[in-house]
This record gives C-alpha cells, structure tokens and sequence, in this order.
C-alpha cells in the first residue's frame, strides 16, 4: 500500500492544461537534453511518468523509455501519444514496482519523489532505482529545495506561483516533513476549480544519504537543467549519482 495520492480521471485529463508552463520549450528541451546525454545508447526508466511530457520527447531523440506510474488514467493520457510498443509503462509503486532489463538511467522529474509521503518510501524508491540500473548507471532526480527559510516565526504557507490563470501555496509541517501543495486554477470559460496534492519534502543532503543506502554514489548536483551551479541561495536541484 503506497502513500502516494492517486490521480483520479479528471485530474489526468486536464494535466496538459493545468501545467502547461512545464511543457514550454525553455523548461522540458534543457531536461530532455540532459537526460539523453546521460541514457546514451542506452534505455531510461522515469518512474512517475505521468502522461509522458519528458518521455516522448526523449523517445523521440531515439532513446528507448519505459516507465512507472500509479495512475491508470495519467497513463491513458500517455497512450494518446506513445502505444504500449513505443513506450511501455508498468502500472504501480515507483517505491516497489518493476520492470524487466537494465537501464542506463533511472530518472524522477518535477518534484515527484515528494508524492512517496514517508521517509521508508523514499528510501525504497532510491533501493528501487538502484535495482534497474546496470553497473555504471545514473539516477537523476529533479526536485525543489523547501522553501521553509522563507517562514516568519508562525507561518505555515509560501505561494509559489501566482498569476492570473494560477494562484499556487504549499503549506508545511516542520516537524514530520509533511506538505500539501493548494492550486486555484481559473480556466478560459470562466469557471475555477481547487486541487490539492500531498507530499513529504527532501533535503538534498537527505537524498544523498538514501542514495548511499541504496548503494549509489553522487556525481552531480546543479541548480537547473541547464547546469547553473547549486548554491545556498538555489531554490531546486538537479542531483545525479551512479551505480558502480
């Protein structure tokens, strides 16, 4: 049993709409880039895959990529753009779940690491990677750094994005590493709607110790896809370790 939320039919089929910012050119080519030049002439796993926004771009620079995901209805959206031949998915766990082979790369974009709500789950997650990488391998993870230094004595809540189509806030708890991330969507008719998704956050210095458990050794850590240097001040990371 996973502590993941589980994305219902009507959050999948609105995704596209909802986070179109992560489907920009100036967000999604950088990552592909960086995740291709990593896979080489190998294949790559995304646990997480979602409706395939980094997938199939990746496929299409003729990497071969298989996933995980936990929603059935995110990976019906997948369908409509890459067949269980092209991209084939394994409905389940990112923590537990399988798939057959090694992977040159196992990667986690945009945060979801954070959907596995307990610090055993994360660290199964990591174990999980480690498991489908061949000898010599990376895991790479994109994930935001908390914003919890930003938090006057008493506040609980940082917006992290606020526009005209999108009002976005993450409210924490310090004490279990606990969050849920509240989005305000108005939509082109009119209409708005409220969603919310639960998450644990992760310290990078957090990730590097479930990855030693799991048996991985860190090779990189950048701010961004673009390789801009991590530093006190970054509000994300993109870390890398490798099999031996």
């Amino acid at each position: 049993m996973t502590s993941s939320d589980l994305w219902d039919r009507e959050t999948a089929e609105r995704y596209e709409e909802t986070s179109a910012e992560m489907y920009a050119p100036d967000v999604l080519d950088p990552a592909v880039e960086f995740l291709a030049r990593l896979a080489g002439s190998g294949p790559a796993l995304e646990f997480a895959i979602g409706t395939g926004r980094v997938a199939v771009p990746l496929a299409a620079r003729g990497v071969r990529v298989a996933g995980i995901e936990l929603s059935e209805p995110m990976v019906d959206q997948l369908r409509r753009q890459a067949s269980a031949e092209e991209i084939p998915v394994v409905v389940g766990d990112m923590a537990t779940a399988t798939v057959p082979g090694e992977f040159s790369l196992v990667y986690i974009v945009w945060n979801s690491i954070g959907n596995l709500r307990t610090q055993d789950e994360q660290v199964d997650c990591f174990r999980n990677a480690s498991r489908h990488l061949a000898p010599g391998g990376h895991f790479v993870i994109e994930l935001w750094v908390p914003g919890i230094r930003r938090f006057p004595p008493g506040q609980t809540a940082v917006p992290f994005d606020v526009s005209d189509e999108h009002v976005g806030f993450d409210t924490y708890d310090m004490v279990t590493q606990q969050g849920t991330s509240h989005h305000f969507h108005r939509y082109a008719d009119g209409s708005a709607r409220y969603g919310a998704s639960n998450f644990r956050y992760i310290w990078p210095a957090e990730c590097d110790l479930m990855a030693r458990i799991a048996g991985l050794e860190r090779v990189q850590r950048v701010a961004d896809w673009h390789g801009a240097p991590f530093t006190s001040d970054s509000e994300s990371h993109v870390s890398v370790w490798r099999k031996p």
